[in-house]
């Protein structure tokens, strides 16, 4: 394996002269381009948000895969818009409810698809005539559970291969004493900079039966804070050496958290803060597998009665250990490079513009 450093443009207004994000992926996709032309690879993956060595691959005519790592951002019609934080309707009258919002969903992503076409043909590529341009229709990998995604009709190159975890190596921490329910406290590291989840939880939690390890991610609060007999403070703790002995996760809902304490098989308190959280904490409440709270009401009182409801159902403890056991089984990161060698094998062997990866019949291509 070999690396090679990612072009940096600055798109946001921090230096003297920021670009347009589609100024910046015109940029980038030269710099890939070249790249992708040194190496001379018979498959490229980039990540869904990562247009440039997309981009610099297909002008390079090296065939594209991309890698999903959240949920499939996708919405049929009838269905919330995506990160609206509304779970699948569960009647034709919620169906046709949400119906009224489809043109609106509609213009933003012929907006999305004009935006990227022009960036397309200031690079000299074609147009796309449909949307979510961003997403392969050779390979797409979609890394997350199964359990987490709507029933759909699943394109063929399409596959929910389960999460890609990856965390910093990281030592064990020293846990609150005694023996009861164990619960993390992991706020986002990019969101809540004011640390008010971390906070609510720890007052909130000050004297339930609980013990709480809660992380502040090397960003602790400006003011001072009490910290209760129950409770540990840390820095930084490692998901995977921490969340399998825990027994609720409270967090804001980004998916690499949400998905690493399922996969220990802790029951998840969402408290969504922005962006696919939303989506995150519908999707957690709708499999079963946790509490979701909405950020507006991110008090001490209301954590802890989230918290406590967390704890009473049993059925949110056995659904997390079904998804638990389910990860255990099928590992995401050999799936996804299962498929992504086949996909390489057979662009090697083939000239077709668009190389078919094999239906294999395992459970990575289920649905909840």
């Amino acid at each position: 394996m070999a690396f090679a450093p990612a072009p940096e443009y600055h798109v946001f207004p921090t230096r003297e002269r920021p670009l347009k994000p589609y100024e910046v992926v015109v940029k980038a996709a030269a710099v890939s381009r070249e790249l992708v032309r040194s190496v001379s690879p018979d498959a490229v993956v980039s990540d869904i948000l990562t247009l440039a060595p997309a981009l610099g691959a297909e002008l390079e005519g090296v065939p594209i895969a991309t890698v999903v790592p959240h949920v499939h951002p996708g919405t049929p019609p009838g269905w919330a818009p995506y990160s609206m934080g509304a779970r699948l309707p569960r009647t034709a009258a919620g169906r046709g409810l949400w119906r009224l919002t489809d043109p609106v969903v509609r213009r933003g992503l012929e907006q999305g698809r004009a935006e990227l076409n022009e960036t397309r043909r200031r690079l000299g590529l074609a147009p796309l005539g449909h949307v979510h341009g961003g997403l392969s229709r050779q390979l797409c990998l979609i890394a997350t559970f199964p359990q987490l995604e709507y029933p759909r009709a699943w394109e063929p190159w399409e596959h929910v291969v389960g999460p890609l975890f990856w965390e910093q190596p990281y030592g064990d921490v020293e846990l609150p004493p005694g023996d009861a329910p164990l619960v993390l406290v992991a706020p986002s590291t990019s969101q809540d900079p004011e640390q008010r989840l971390l906070r609510a939880a720890i007052e909130g939690l000050a004297c339930e039966d609980v013990r709480v390890l809660a992380s502040t991610n090397n960003r602790p609060p400006a003011a001072g804070f009490d910290v209760p007999a129950n409770t540990r403070v840390v820095d930084w703790v490692s998901y995977a050496r921490t969340m399998p002995r825990c027994d609720v996760v409270v967090c804001h809902g980004g998916h690499g958290t949400v998905a690493r304490a399922l996969a220990s098989g802790a029951v998840v308190v969402v408290v969504p803060a922005a962006g696919d959280m939303n989506e995150n904490a519908a999707r957690v409440d709708w499999a079963g597998v946790g509490v979701r709270l909405p950020r507006r009401l991110a008090t001490p009182g209301a954590v802890r009665l989230a918290v406590r409801a967390a704890l009473a159902d049993p059925r949110l403890r056995a659904r997390a250990r079904e998804l638990a056991a389910w990860s255990a089984a099928h590992d995401g990161a050999a799936r996804a490079a299962e498929l992504v060698e086949r996909f390489a094998q057979n662009t090697r062997r083939s000239t077709a513009p668009t190389p078919a990866v094999p239906t294999l019949p395992d459970a990575s291509r289920t649905t909840a």
